[in-house]
Protein backbone atom coordinates (compact mmCIF):
# COMPACT_ATOMS: atom_id res chain seq x y z
CA UNK A 1 0.00 0.00 0.00
CA UNK A 2 1.13 3.42 -0.63
CA UNK A 3 1.05 6.41 0.15
CA UNK A 4 2.28 10.19 -0.46
CA UNK A 5 4.04 13.17 1.14
CA UNK A 6 1.15 15.41 1.07
CA UNK A 7 -1.28 12.20 2.58
CA UNK A 8 1.09 11.60 5.30
CA UNK A 9 1.87 15.01 6.33
CA UNK A 10 -2.26 15.66 6.23
CA UNK A 11 -2.38 12.32 8.80
CA UNK A 12 0.54 13.68 11.35
CA UNK A 13 -0.44 17.49 10.77
CA UNK A 14 3.09 18.41 9.00
CA UNK A 15 4.03 20.77 5.91
CA UNK A 16 6.07 19.32 3.36
CA UNK A 17 9.18 20.76 1.48
CA UNK A 18 9.89 19.03 -2.04
CA UNK A 19 7.48 17.00 -3.76
CA UNK A 20 4.38 16.27 -2.09
CA UNK A 21 3.48 13.66 -4.63
CA UNK A 22 6.51 11.74 -3.72
CA UNK A 23 5.22 7.87 -2.41
CA UNK A 24 6.37 5.33 -0.09
CA UNK A 25 5.22 1.51 0.88
CA UNK A 26 7.42 0.83 3.91
CA UNK A 27 9.64 2.23 6.91
CA UNK A 28 13.45 2.11 7.54
CA UNK A 29 15.48 3.66 9.84
CA UNK A 30 17.23 6.76 8.70
CA UNK A 31 20.60 5.05 8.52
CA UNK A 32 19.37 2.03 6.63
CA UNK A 33 16.72 3.63 4.55
CA UNK A 34 16.02 2.75 0.56
CA UNK A 35 14.21 4.19 -2.18
CA UNK A 36 10.65 4.12 -1.56
CA UNK A 37 10.94 3.72 2.15
CA UNK A 38 10.03 6.71 4.96
CA UNK A 39 12.15 7.77 7.92
CA UNK A 40 12.54 10.49 10.32
CA UNK A 41 15.05 12.16 12.38
CA UNK A 42 14.28 13.45 16.13
CA UNK A 43 17.83 12.66 17.42
CA UNK A 44 20.60 15.53 16.35
CA UNK A 45 22.72 12.58 17.11
CA UNK A 46 22.21 11.07 13.58
CA UNK A 47 21.58 14.39 11.50
CA UNK A 48 24.32 13.07 9.44
CA UNK A 49 22.52 10.53 8.09
CA UNK A 50 19.51 13.14 6.56
CA UNK A 51 22.16 14.06 3.69
CA UNK A 52 22.82 10.74 2.39
CA UNK A 53 19.77 8.44 3.47
CA UNK A 54 18.28 6.92 0.46
CA UNK A 55 15.19 7.10 2.05
CA UNK A 56 12.58 9.15 -0.40
CA UNK A 57 10.29 10.88 3.07
CA UNK A 58 11.62 12.02 5.74
CA UNK A 59 9.83 13.57 8.97
CA UNK A 60 11.62 16.13 10.56
CA UNK A 61 11.03 18.67 13.28
CA UNK A 62 10.30 21.96 12.24
CA UNK A 63 12.92 23.80 13.89
CA UNK A 64 15.79 21.84 12.03
CA UNK A 65 17.74 23.68 9.41
CA UNK A 66 19.50 22.10 6.76
CA UNK A 67 23.18 22.16 6.54
CA UNK A 68 23.58 21.50 2.89
CA UNK A 69 20.32 20.36 0.29
CA UNK A 70 18.81 16.98 0.15
CA UNK A 71 16.78 15.08 -2.48
CA UNK A 72 13.97 13.82 -0.20
CA UNK A 73 10.91 15.27 0.64
CA UNK A 74 10.22 16.27 3.90
CA UNK A 75 7.88 16.70 6.30
CA UNK A 76 8.28 19.05 9.44
CA UNK A 77 6.26 18.54 12.52
CA UNK A 78 6.88 19.94 15.60
CA UNK A 79 7.79 16.61 17.26
CA UNK A 80 9.54 14.18 14.71
CA UNK A 81 9.32 11.41 17.56
CA UNK A 82 5.77 11.67 18.54
CA UNK A 83 4.44 12.17 14.45
CA UNK A 84 6.09 9.19 13.72
CA UNK A 85 4.94 7.36 16.25
CA UNK A 86 1.29 8.40 16.03
CA UNK A 87 1.92 7.64 11.93
CA UNK A 88 2.92 3.87 12.75
CA UNK A 89 -0.26 3.71 15.31
CA UNK A 90 -2.70 4.85 12.21
CA UNK A 91 -0.80 2.43 10.02
CA UNK A 92 -1.13 -0.41 12.28
CA UNK A 93 -4.97 0.07 12.49
CA UNK A 94 -5.15 0.06 8.91
CA UNK A 95 -3.48 -2.61 8.69
CA UNK A 96 -5.51 -4.39 11.37
CA UNK A 97 -9.08 -3.27 10.11
CA UNK A 98 -7.94 -5.86 6.78
CA UNK A 99 -7.74 -8.68 9.33
CA UNK A 100 -11.50 -9.69 9.71
CA UNK A 101 -13.45 -13.58 9.80
CA UNK A 102 -12.68 -16.56 11.34
CA UNK A 103 -10.48 -19.18 10.80
CA UNK A 104 -11.15 -22.96 11.11
CA UNK A 105 -10.52 -24.94 13.10
CA UNK A 106 -11.08 -23.01 16.47
CA UNK A 107 -13.97 -23.75 19.27
CA UNK A 108 -16.65 -21.06 20.18
CA UNK A 109 -18.45 -21.93 22.46
CA UNK A 110 -22.74 -21.97 22.30
CA UNK A 111 -22.75 -19.15 24.50
CA UNK A 112 -19.84 -17.15 23.31
CA UNK A 113 -20.70 -13.72 21.95
CA UNK A 114 -18.70 -11.19 19.43
CA UNK A 115 -19.17 -8.05 17.64
CA UNK A 116 -18.37 -6.64 14.39
CA UNK A 117 -15.46 -6.89 12.28
CA UNK A 118 -14.03 -9.28 14.60
CA UNK A 119 -10.84 -11.39 13.65
CA UNK A 120 -10.95 -14.94 15.53
CA UNK A 121 -7.35 -17.29 14.65
CA UNK A 122 -7.11 -20.78 14.12
CA UNK A 123 -7.01 -22.82 17.30
CA UNK A 124 -8.51 -20.46 19.44
CA UNK A 125 -10.73 -21.42 22.09
CA UNK A 126 -13.94 -18.96 23.61
CA UNK A 127 -15.10 -20.70 26.33
CA UNK A 128 -19.17 -20.40 28.38
CA UNK A 129 -20.59 -17.04 28.38
CA UNK A 130 -17.56 -15.29 26.77
CA UNK A 131 -18.20 -11.78 25.51
CA UNK A 132 -15.74 -10.14 22.54
CA UNK A 133 -16.67 -6.36 21.65
CA UNK A 134 -16.51 -5.24 18.12
CA UNK A 135 -13.23 -4.89 16.23
CA UNK A 136 -11.00 -7.43 18.37
CA UNK A 137 -8.24 -9.30 16.77
CA UNK A 138 -7.73 -13.02 18.50
CA UNK A 139 -4.83 -14.25 17.35
CA UNK A 140 -4.14 -18.42 16.52
CA UNK A 141 -4.01 -20.33 20.11
CA UNK A 142 -5.88 -17.70 22.38
CA UNK A 143 -7.37 -19.33 24.86
CA UNK A 144 -10.63 -17.30 26.42
CA UNK A 145 -11.82 -19.52 29.88
CA UNK A 146 -15.75 -19.13 30.55
CA UNK A 147 -17.18 -15.56 31.30
CA UNK A 148 -14.29 -13.44 29.39
CA UNK A 149 -14.95 -9.83 28.75
CA UNK A 150 -12.91 -8.28 25.98
CA UNK A 151 -13.37 -4.77 24.96
CA UNK A 152 -13.78 -3.46 21.59
CA UNK A 153 -10.25 -2.65 19.51
CA UNK A 154 -8.76 -5.13 21.64
CA UNK A 155 -5.45 -7.46 20.22
CA UNK A 156 -4.99 -10.72 21.79
CA UNK A 157 -1.30 -12.16 19.92
CA UNK A 158 -0.92 -15.39 19.47
CA UNK A 159 -0.68 -18.00 22.85
CA UNK A 160 -2.24 -15.57 25.14
CA UNK A 161 -4.54 -17.32 28.01
CA UNK A 162 -7.30 -15.60 29.84
CA UNK A 163 -8.75 -17.48 32.72
CA UNK A 164 -12.19 -17.75 33.80
CA UNK A 165 -14.06 -14.26 35.00
CA UNK A 166 -11.42 -11.94 34.01
CA UNK A 167 -11.97 -8.29 32.22
CA UNK A 168 -10.41 -6.88 29.51
CA UNK A 169 -11.11 -3.43 28.61
CA UNK A 170 -10.79 -1.26 24.90
CA UNK A 171 -8.19 -0.65 23.25
CA UNK A 172 -6.12 -3.43 24.92
CA UNK A 173 -2.92 -4.90 23.77
CA UNK A 174 -1.61 -8.42 24.97
CA UNK A 175 1.57 -9.62 23.23
CA UNK A 176 1.94 -13.46 22.89
CA UNK A 177 2.36 -15.91 25.87
CA UNK A 178 0.89 -13.88 28.58
CA UNK A 179 -1.28 -15.71 31.01
CA UNK A 180 -4.07 -13.07 32.38
CA UNK A 181 -5.86 -14.79 36.06
CA UNK A 182 -3.67 -17.61 36.91
CA UNK A 183 -3.69 -18.48 40.34
CA UNK A 184 -2.25 -16.32 42.80
CA UNK A 185 0.64 -18.02 45.04
CA UNK A 186 -1.71 -18.43 47.99
CA UNK A 187 -0.53 -21.25 50.69
CA UNK A 188 -1.31 -21.80 53.99
CA UNK A 189 1.53 -23.28 56.07
CA UNK A 190 0.41 -25.95 58.64
CA UNK A 191 1.64 -27.47 61.62
CA UNK A 192 3.50 -30.26 59.78
CA UNK A 193 5.25 -28.11 57.53
CA UNK A 194 3.48 -28.74 54.72
CA UNK A 195 1.48 -26.24 52.49
CA UNK A 196 -2.52 -26.33 52.13
CA UNK A 197 -3.39 -24.25 48.84
CA UNK A 198 -5.48 -21.11 49.19
CA UNK A 199 -8.50 -20.80 46.49
CA UNK A 200 -7.97 -18.01 44.84
CA UNK A 201 -11.64 -16.96 43.42
CA UNK A 202 -10.91 -13.43 42.52
CA UNK A 203 -10.27 -12.40 39.15
CA UNK A 204 -8.14 -9.92 36.78
CA UNK A 205 -9.29 -6.50 35.86
CA UNK A 206 -7.61 -4.77 32.74
CA UNK A 207 -9.00 -1.35 32.44
CA UNK A 208 -8.44 0.62 28.80
CA UNK A 209 -5.47 1.40 26.67
CA UNK A 210 -3.46 -0.87 28.43
CA UNK A 211 -0.54 -2.87 26.81
CA UNK A 212 1.11 -5.82 28.39
CA UNK A 213 4.22 -7.35 26.54
CA UNK A 214 5.18 -11.07 25.85
CA UNK A 215 5.48 -13.67 28.59
CA UNK A 216 3.81 -11.66 31.46
CA UNK A 217 2.21 -13.26 34.21
CA UNK A 218 -1.01 -11.40 36.11
CA UNK A 219 -2.37 -13.62 38.80
CA UNK A 220 -5.76 -13.54 39.64
CA UNK A 221 -6.80 -11.83 43.25
CA UNK A 222 -7.78 -14.31 46.23
CA UNK A 223 -10.84 -12.33 46.69
CA UNK A 224 -12.19 -9.66 44.36
CA UNK A 225 -9.77 -7.86 41.43
CA UNK A 226 -6.08 -7.89 40.95
CA UNK A 227 -6.25 -4.18 38.87
CA UNK A 228 -4.19 -2.91 35.89
CA UNK A 229 -5.77 0.34 35.58
CA UNK A 230 -6.42 2.84 32.11
CA UNK A 231 -3.11 3.54 30.50
CA UNK A 232 -0.69 1.26 32.20
CA UNK A 233 2.16 -0.26 29.86
CA UNK A 234 3.85 -3.42 31.58
CA UNK A 235 7.19 -4.72 29.57
CA UNK A 236 7.75 -8.35 28.95
CA UNK A 237 8.33 -11.14 31.15
CA UNK A 238 6.80 -9.05 34.04
CA UNK A 239 5.07 -11.28 37.31
CA UNK A 240 1.86 -9.06 39.07
CA UNK A 241 0.79 -11.14 42.14
CA UNK A 242 -2.57 -11.34 43.36
CA UNK A 243 -4.57 -8.46 44.41
CA UNK A 244 -2.14 -5.93 42.96
CA UNK A 245 -3.57 -2.58 41.91
CA UNK A 246 -1.61 -1.03 39.53
CA UNK A 247 -2.34 2.81 38.74
CA UNK A 248 -2.95 4.97 35.68
CA UNK A 249 -0.13 4.94 32.95
CA UNK A 250 2.61 3.51 35.15
CA UNK A 251 4.97 1.80 33.14
CA UNK A 252 6.76 -1.42 34.00
CA UNK A 253 10.20 -2.39 32.77
CA UNK A 254 11.16 -6.13 31.81
CA UNK A 255 11.76 -8.91 34.47
CA UNK A 256 10.27 -6.50 37.43
CA UNK A 257 7.91 -8.60 39.86
CA UNK A 258 5.30 -7.30 42.28
CA UNK A 259 4.45 -9.09 45.30
CA UNK A 260 0.85 -9.49 46.26
CA UNK A 261 -1.57 -6.93 47.85
CA UNK A 262 0.83 -4.23 46.64
CA UNK A 263 -0.81 -0.64 45.28
CA UNK A 264 1.20 1.22 43.01
CA UNK A 265 0.32 4.49 42.47
CA UNK A 266 -0.50 6.74 38.95
CA UNK A 267 2.48 7.78 36.93
CA UNK A 268 4.90 4.74 38.26
CA UNK A 269 8.12 3.88 37.13
CA UNK A 270 9.70 0.90 37.46
CA UNK A 271 12.88 0.05 36.45
CA UNK A 272 14.25 -3.51 35.24
CA UNK A 273 14.74 -6.89 37.54
CA UNK A 274 12.97 -4.35 40.22
CA UNK A 275 11.29 -6.54 43.02
CA UNK A 276 8.60 -5.08 45.26
CA UNK A 277 7.58 -6.86 48.76
CA UNK A 278 3.90 -7.04 49.10
CA UNK A 279 1.52 -5.38 51.56
CA UNK A 280 3.40 -1.99 50.71
CA UNK A 281 2.29 1.49 48.56
CA UNK A 282 3.82 3.24 46.31
CA UNK A 283 3.12 6.78 45.70
CA UNK A 284 2.14 8.81 42.49
CA UNK A 285 5.39 9.70 40.47
CA UNK A 286 7.51 7.52 41.85
CA UNK A 287 10.39 6.34 39.98
CA UNK A 288 12.36 2.99 40.97
CA UNK A 289 15.34 1.86 39.64
CA UNK A 290 16.74 -0.95 37.62
CA UNK A 291 17.74 -3.81 39.76
CA UNK A 292 15.91 -2.31 42.72
CA UNK A 293 14.55 -4.27 45.83
CA UNK A 294 11.36 -2.29 47.35
CA UNK A 295 10.95 -3.73 50.82
CA UNK A 296 8.48 -0.88 52.63
CA UNK A 297 6.09 1.98 51.07
CA UNK A 298 7.54 4.82 49.15
CA UNK A 299 5.12 7.49 50.53
CA UNK A 300 6.31 10.82 49.13
CA UNK A 301 5.03 11.18 45.64
CA UNK A 302 7.34 11.81 42.84
CA UNK A 303 10.39 10.33 45.32
CA UNK A 304 13.28 8.32 43.52
CA UNK A 305 14.71 5.45 45.39
CA UNK A 306 17.37 2.75 43.89
CA UNK A 307 19.52 -0.32 45.31
CA UNK A 308 18.56 -3.32 47.49
CA UNK A 309 17.21 -2.46 49.88
CA UNK A 310 16.10 0.52 47.94
CA UNK A 311 16.44 3.58 49.38
CA UNK A 312 16.71 7.40 48.55
CA UNK A 313 17.99 8.21 44.77
CA UNK A 314 20.23 11.15 46.04
CA UNK A 315 21.32 9.91 49.47
CA UNK A 316 22.23 6.10 47.24
CA UNK A 317 24.49 8.34 44.62
CA UNK A 318 25.94 10.34 47.45
CA UNK A 319 26.91 7.32 48.97
CA UNK A 320 28.30 5.23 45.85
CA UNK A 321 30.82 8.92 44.90
CA UNK A 322 32.14 8.17 49.05
CA UNK A 323 32.40 4.69 48.37
CA UNK A 324 34.58 4.94 45.55
CA UNK A 325 36.95 6.84 47.72
CA UNK A 326 37.49 4.21 50.08
CA UNK A 327 40.63 3.06 48.62
CA UNK A 328 42.06 6.91 48.89
CA UNK A 329 40.46 7.17 52.62
CA UNK A 330 42.21 3.95 53.40
CA UNK A 331 45.62 5.08 52.03
CA UNK A 332 45.42 8.74 54.12
CA UNK A 333 44.65 6.84 57.14
CA UNK A 334 47.46 4.78 56.84
CA UNK A 335 49.90 7.58 56.66
CA UNK A 336 48.25 9.29 59.53
CA UNK A 337 48.34 6.20 61.43
CA UNK A 338 52.40 6.25 60.70
CA UNK A 339 52.90 9.53 61.43
CA UNK A 340 51.05 8.87 64.84
CA UNK A 341 53.18 5.94 65.43
CA UNK A 342 56.25 8.20 64.91
CA UNK A 343 55.14 10.90 66.91
CA UNK A 344 55.00 8.54 69.77
CA UNK A 345 57.96 6.81 69.16
CA UNK A 346 59.51 10.18 69.44
CA UNK A 347 58.02 11.49 73.16
CA UNK A 348 59.22 8.71 74.39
Amino acid sequence: MLFTAAQIAMLINGKTEGDPNTSVGSFGKIEEAVAGQLAFLANPKYEDHLYTTGASIIIINESLELKQPISATLIRVADAYSAFAGLLTKYQEIMDQQLTGIQEPSYRAASAKWGEKVFIGAFSYLGEGVVVGNNVKIHPQVYLGNNVRIGDNTVLHPGVKIYHDCVVGANVTIHAGSVIGGDGFGFAPQADGTYKKVPQIGNVLIEDFVEIGCNAAIDRATIGSTIIRKGAKLDNLIQIAHNVDIGHHTVIAAQAGVSGSTKIGSGVMIGGQAGIVGHVQIADGARINAQSGVTKSIKAQGGAVTGSPAYDYTSALRSQAALRKLPDFEKRIGELEAQIKQLLAEKV
